[in-house]
């Protein structure tokens, strides 16, 4: 038989690289014609690693990955214009009328496999290269790691996938290769996981222990918090072993006890991880990077229309349309795009679970309002008289530019009093939030953890780099391997440290801020997993981790029937692993292709 396996044999198409002495610069060199020579050379292995790094923009913040990551989960389900029939493949993955020709989860099957192709070669042609041994080695533990994460990637969207594409596993391939060696799955599953886990205790032990401080280039951290994860997850596999919870638990405390050696901490705001213009701070551990204003080195050709690519659509995809929906005395006080608030185009809407459970204590727990926006100003975008006329229309009513224009209020009494209290603004209740069971309001607590206002205009993406991993997850990993390998006891303080951070708003007296944090303790009694995944809510709302946060622990099921009444009616266990694509389907010479795609599908 064959099948078709879609590898690129060689990606390098664009080669990014970085430039020397500059903060986190980089210049495109692309080269139409080469050889896999080029791959002998210190430049030519530079040139690979780079061209790597920038594959990563495929799988983090364009408009397949964010659907793939986001939605469908008890965190996330489709704003009206999926609706309207503008995100078709949104719309079957929320639902779970998931076709095995949905565009979204072409974009880790078409591009990863390039990627760890690309790996295969840096870490084939290295050893031979005539550089110094230091650099070499940091170059392979880059490959490792990203080899890993694309692997890891593809694992937890579809299952066993192959280590073998073409000349044997791991090996790299420069010839077309009609094969896909999945087959006997369970085996496939267990090299993909050795794989990942040899790649990264290599890495963890070849990258740079820190990372520059403004840059995102692999540190030692980024390993050992993806290795931990990985050996988590295998914990609740069919190939798991019987140490993993205890060497996921291992490899997260070592980040954690040695923190000031690996150069990360945790911030004291909660506030301050994802603020725009604090990017590089030392809790993010490694993210995607990108460049503001600068869409060709952001390899975005059409930002303003091209929503798949490598761009970062994250700051408009999870917006509620502000724009429009406060009108007094006949005044639209917010009639355009802001570029503070991001594009409406509402793919995502968070679940009603999200504000009245996950995020139930909105007083004493910071992360609720330092996630998502609840209040937004008179804003225009008007100059000159158009500008002067809508100040004077707006000083009629009694408002001026600055002023509140919308309020969304974290109880339905409190929406009540203020309206009763003559407020100008608009303002609803948590009963009036949007859902697609109650469209009355267009809108809903809206996700700003990728607010950019430094853009072209106000239809443009991000150039902010895309958070991958951050040090925060490393407690919540290590409090789960705690829990699951017999001794929940030692999760008690990694969670009480995130959770005691989690209290902390600037201006506080000592002794508020004393009393929030004894608020925000917990006892061993709580830990459960179920509890750690809502913490994982309020810590990481939106980081693109959801997805397989649930279905990699086959959490999936339960608590999208529990909290997400637009999945629910459809959601089956099966929907734990995405369909093959069809398109690869379709290459299986085999009379018996279904044996090929995933069961269900």
């Amino acid at each position: 038989m064959k099948i078709k396996l879609k590898i690129t044999a060689i990606v390098l198409f664009a080669v990014i690289l970085f430039t020397a002495g500059c903060k986190k610069a980089l210049e495109e060199r692309p080269y139409t014609a080469f050889t896999t020579d080029y791959f002998k050379s210190a430049d030519g292995l530079q040139a690979a690693i780079n061209s790597v790094y920038a594959g990563m923009r495929y799988d983090y913040g364009p408009n397949g990955a964010l659907g793939l990551m986001n939605m469908g989960t008890d965190e996330w389900t489709f704003g009206d214009q999926v609706l309207t029939g503008q995100e078709n493949n949104f719309l079957e993955l929320g639902t779970y009328k998931l076709a095995a020709t949905n565009g979204a989860i072409l974009t880790p099957w078409n591009r990863n496999y390039s990627s760890i192709n690309l790996c295969a070669a840096i870490l084939q042609y290295a050893p031979s290269v005539d550089m110094n041994a230091t650099a070499k080695n940091v170059i392979m533990g880059e490959a490792r790691f990203l080899r890993a994460l694309n692997y890891l990637l593809l694992v937890q969207q579809f299952g066993a996938v192959p280590v073998d594409l073409g000349s044997g596993d791991l090996v790299f391939t420069d010839v077309a290769y009609y094969g896909f060696n999945r087959f006997p799955l369970n085996d496939v599953l267990a090299k993909d996981y050795n794989a990942m886990i040899e790649d990264l205790i290599f890495a963890s032990q070849n990258l740079p222990v820190q990372r520059p401080a403004n840059a995102f280039k692999l540190s030692q951290s980024a390993a050992l918090s993806l290795l931990s994860k990985v050996y988590l997850f295998r914990a609740y596999s069919s190939v798991k072993q019987s140490t993993d919870f205890k060497n996921a638990y291992e490899t997260a405390m070592e980040l954690i006890n040695n923190k000031s050696k690996y150069g990360v901490e945790l911030l004291q705001d909660f506030g301050m991880v994802h603020k725009q213009g604090n990017d590089y701070n030392r809790e993010i551990l490694y993210s995607v990077e990108r460049l503001p204003l600068n869409n060709l080195n952001n390899e975005t050709p059409n930002p303003g229309s091209d929503f798949t690519g490598k761009v970062n659509i994250a700051n408009n995809f999870f917006n509620c349309n502000y724009q429009g929906a406060a009108v007094i005395g006949g005044v639209s006080l917010i009639d355009d795009r802001p570029l503070p608030y991001g594009r409406p185009l509402r793919r995502f809407a968070p679940t009603p679970w999200i504000w009245n459970t996950a995020f139930a204590d909105k007083t004493n727990d910071s992360r609720y309002h330092n996630t998502f926006r609840t209040v937004w100003k008179i804003s225009t975008l008007r100059t000159g008289a158009d500008l002067e006329t809508f100040r004077n229309n707006l000083a009629a009513q009694g408002l001026k530019i600055g002023d509140t224009a919308i309020f969304l209020a974290p109880t339905d009494a409190n929406a009540i009093a203020l309206r009763a209290a003559g407020k100008k603004y608009k303002v609803l209740g948590p009963s009036e939030y949007y859902t697609n069971q109650n469209t009355t309001n267009n809108l809903y607590p809206n996700l700003k953890k990728y607010d950019d206002s430094v853009r072209n205009n106000f239809n443009d993406v991000s150039g902010r780099p895309f958070i991958v991993s951050k040090f925060s997850e490393v407690y919540l990993l290590a409090a789960e391997a705690a829990l699951q390998d017999g001794h929940p006891a030692d999760a008690v303080p990694l969670l009480n440290e995130i959770r005691r951070r989690a209290a902390y708003r600037p201006g506080l007296s000592d002794a508020t801020l004393t009393a929030r944090q004894n608020a925000m303790l917990i006892s061993v009694g709580q830990v459960t997993l179920d509890f750690i995944l809502d913490e994982r809510t309020r810590e990481l709302c939106g980081e693109s981790l959801r997805w397989p946060d649930l279905a990699m622990r086959n959490k999936l099921v339960e608590r999208v029937k529990a909290y997400n009444v637009d999945g629910a009616p459809n959601v089956q266990n099966y929907h734990n692993l995405r369909p093959i694509p069809q398109s690869q389907i379709n290459s299986v010479t085999d009379a018996d292709r279904a044996r090929y795609q995933n069961p269900g599908y």
